[in-house]
């Protein structure tokens, strides 16, 4: 196939937008101090934290937020979804339900939540929980 060099021109912009576009979704190497990171206060007393929200430079997307509940609150109802994520207790005491099953986690604890598992927590103690959610993949609705 050739190409005629006068719309090989005209593709050129579009080609160096299309790259300079996926380059501004490429997070770039950085640290997040806690105490910068801007709180939203959320229903229910609960709040949030977004860390970041891009593409590794292999253009895979992932997510990080962290959340602060109230004793008794959950974030939204339990649901799936088509990314995996992680869920990385700071403080407090989660219950996390994964297909049913309920486990108890603590500070430090991990859960795994695999790709279309229904699953949903909430903050089982007498103090605020905190956790870390880092998601893998592309979010579709």
């Amino acid at each position: 196939m050739n190409i005629p060099r006068r719309e090989l021109a005209a593709l050129l912009p579009l080609l160096a937008a299309h790259a300079a576009q996926a380059q501004a979704k490429t997070l770039p190497t950085k640290t997040f101090r806690h105490e910068d990171l801007p709180v939203r206060d959320n229903p229910n007393g609960n709040k949030s934290r977004a860390i970041f929200d891009g593409e590794t430079h292999g253009a895979y997307p992932i997510e990080m937020h962290e959340t602060e509940l109230a004793p008794g609150n959950a974030p939204h109802a339990p649901h799936k979804h088509e990314h995996v994520e992680l869920l990385m207790v700071r403080e407090g005491t989660v219950e996390v339900t994964i297909d049913g099953h309920a486990t108890v986690l603590g500070p430090g604890s991990v859960a795994y939540v695999a790709s279309n598992a229904f699953h949903g927590w909430k903050n089982v103690g007498t103090t605020r929980a905190a956790y870390f959610v880092m998601a893998l993949g592309r979010k579709r609705a």
